[in-house]
């Protein structure tokens, strides 16, 4: 008898999600409580990361939990190509392999146009943006020679929409750029089955979202603000999507948030 084999409850293999079971899922900006909280989802589920970040103490927590059969460390600046070409060799001289890459890494101030100095400017630039892209080139050529496909996912702001609140005019074009480059990577790679995805949360209960009165007098940890477990949660179940559909874009918000 030939056809799809059906599974014991009527589902057939092509309706059941992905594992991330030994899949080798990169993340930059792993110290942080996005980044870390991607981290730890991803190998509570069986998989392997790679956890970047500029701060070596940062990422001490996931080496005391974790050890090297299923993490692996690297430390340096993402405005720097060699530091995404180092992610992604570290993945492959440890794992064999990468499967996904999540561009989590950021840099936010809050203020008006003339508030920043040229410095802050240069620094989300180059963080937000050109840290996504070092990124995705250093993940597509080794999607590439591995032949079977693989997941950008960008981690970006409902900012770069022009939703989010005022007094982050710098910010938010970085989160436009991010969104954009989603979506024309979207339309480069997609046929190679190589799927790009931007999850773009409003307000998540981070010390990143906490700095330099984004909120004013309001503590996130205080209000019903999103956790950096719902946006890990987001980036797991796109992983975990069937290779016949991908996500774009996905908006997030907490409850209590109008827009």
């Amino acid at each position: 008898m030939t056809g799809t084999a059906v599974r014991p409850e009527g589902r057939t293999a092509r309706d059941e999600a992905r594992s991330l079971e030994d899949t080798v899922v990169v993340v930059t900006g792993a110290g942080g409580g996005i980044g870390g909280a991607i981290a730890r989802l991803v190998l509570e589920a069986g998989g392997r990361v790679v956890a970047g970040d500029l701060r070596p103490d940062a990422l001490a927590p996931l080496r005391d939990q974790w050890d090297e059969e299923r993490l692996a460390t690297h430390v340096g600046d993402v405005r720097g190509e060699a530091t995404a070409d180092a992610l992604v060799n570290a993945g492959v001289a440890a794992f064999g392999r990468i499967d996904s890459v999540v561009a989590n890494a950021a840099v936010g101030f809050y203020g008006g146009l003339l508030d920043y100095t040229a410095d802050e400017v240069s620094l989300m630039v180059d963080v937000n943006v050109k840290g996504t892209v070092w990124l995705a080139r250093a993940a597509v050529r080794q999607f590439r020679a591995q032949g079977d496909g693989g997941d950008i996912v960008i981690i970006g702001s409902v900012a770069g929409l022009l939703i989010g609140g005022g007094k982050e005019a710098v910010y938010a074009a970085t989160k436009g750029a991010q969104i954009n480059l989603g979506y024309a990577l979207d339309r480069e790679l997609r046929s190679e089955g190589i799927r790009t995805t931007t999850i773009a949360p409003a307000g998540v209960n981070t010390a990143f979202a906490a700095a330099d009165g984004r909120f004013g007098d309001r503590d996130p940890s205080e209000g019903d603000f999103m956790e950096p477990s719902d946006i890990a949660q987001a980036v797991t179940y796109t992983l975990r999507q069937p290779r016949r559909m991908r996500t774009e874009l996905w908006t997030m918000w907490s409850m209590s948030e109008v827009h």
